[in-house]
């Protein structure tokens, strides 16, 4: 079921939302799966340790083969597919670079960053594609700061991390793994030059303190910074060019933003909610889980969709209207439990920042071209816009 609307539930979901909060769906390989909808339910069962993340069990549902055969060409990824005690001794390590305090200190850095930009595109002329001009190079640049890689290297990383998330077919598998193994190789490199020559980011404290205590090999660092690096570059890019359609499309909510950018963060979550950009989170039952009148057993696969439990009408009044002034902070998009989002602090200051600076400093912003002619991603990865021309 593909989104027709980049921020809109793609047809289908509708009749999904109306059935059961647990439901059975099919995979594109003929196997049957739970779909969980209900927002109460998927909030008992994102933390329920019967579920797991492990994404190399034999078992572990996919939603296309191209994501599979990605998947299975490398060791587990750190955090997003391992189980504890492996997730929480990976997510205590790096935990300390994402929390409230580091993202304070960062925000001076990503107004000067955001700024930049905005200063660049209006130089330019008076149009833009904003994905490329601004909603990219942002949270590139940041990430980058944060982990202490070089910022030069920054289009290295840009290329390479939309290339992984977001190749879906066949034929852009092979280019999707080359793209990996292309950072990780160049991750190696740097971990080796930051052992000679340390700096002050995330990576040489990871060095410092967990690679040279002999808490982690260079292949599990290698692996964390990479799943960082991709992630810190794409979900926060997505999110920015996608709010900012949305609110275009939604005037008389921006206008309120406009009058009032004290309410900002809290339309940061609501934008979050109303748009779940990484909808369909799998997991495979460890054990048979009892839950709304229905058994999941060892061994089904699970699929954990944000999209409706961000719109169960049972959780949410008005569930498919954008409301800004709403307290949406229940949302899910950014997961929930154990595995919930290690960067959400700093993916909602870059939202917030990028979101308010751009509105305020470019207050004409309209799109350059019709909704629906506006790009989306390839399915199967992250929703999203491919590209989002505007003009002032």
């Amino acid at each position: 079921m593909e989104r027709t609307c980049p921020y809109r539930m793609p047809v289908g979901y509708e009749q999904l939302r109306e059935g059961a909060p647990l439901s059975r769906v099919t995979l594109y390989d003929g196997r049957q799966v739970w779909l969980v909808s209900g927002n109460a339910e998927g909030r008992a069962l994102f933390p329920d340790h019967r579920l797991s993340s492990y994404v190399l069990d034999p078992a572990f549902p996919f939603l296309a083969p191209r994501i599979a055969a990605q998947t299975q060409q490398h060791a587990a990824p750190p955090l997003v597919g391992v189980d504890d005690p492996d997730h929480g001794r990976q997510r205590r390590m790096v935990i300390p670079g994402f929390g409230i305090r580091r993202v304070a200190e960062l925000r001076p850095e990503i107004q000067r960053i955001a700024d930049e930009l905005v200063d660049t595109m209006l130089e330019k002329g008076d149009e833009a594609e904003l994905l490329t001009a601004y909603a990219l190079p942002l949270p590139s640049a940041v990430i980058c700061a944060l982990l202490g890689v070089p910022y030069e290297d920054r289009s290295f990383f840009d290329e390479r991390s939309r290339q992984v998330l977001s190749s879906s077919g066949e034929n852009e598998a092979e280019l999707a793994r080359q793209s990996f193994t292309e950072i990780l190789h160049y991750l190696y490199g740097l971990i080796a030059r930051k052992e000679r020559e340390p700096g002050e980011g995330l990576i040489d404290q990871l060095i410092a303190h967990q690679l040279a205590e002999g808490a982690l090999d260079r292949d599990e660092l290698a692996m964390i910074c990479s799943l960082l690096l991709v992630s810190g570059h794409e979900t926060t890019s997505n999110m920015i060019a996608l709010s900012t359609m949305t609110l275009l499309d939604h005037p008389d909510q921006l206008a309120l933003l406009r009058t009032d950018e004290s309410l900002m963060p809290g339309a940061v979550d609501e934008l979050m909610r109303f748009t779940s950009i990484g909808d369909v989170l799998p997991r495979v039952a460890a054990e048979d889980i009892e839950i709304a009148g229905t058994t999941i057993r060892a061994g089904e696969g699970v699929m954990m969709s944000t999209m409706l439990m961000n719109r169960d009408p049972r959780a949410w009044d008005r569930p498919d209207e954008l409301d800004v002034t709403r307290k949406a902070g229940r949302h899910v998009a950014f997961g929930y439990g154990i595995h919930q989002c290690i960067g959400q602090n700093l993916a909602r200051a870059e939202m917030e920042i990028a979101l308010a600076t751009l509105f305020r400093r470019i207050p004409t912003l309209r799109m350059a071209v019709p909704g629906d002619q506006v790009p989306l991603n390839a399915p199967y990865v992250l929703q999203g816009v491919a590209a989002l021309p505007v003009a002032w």
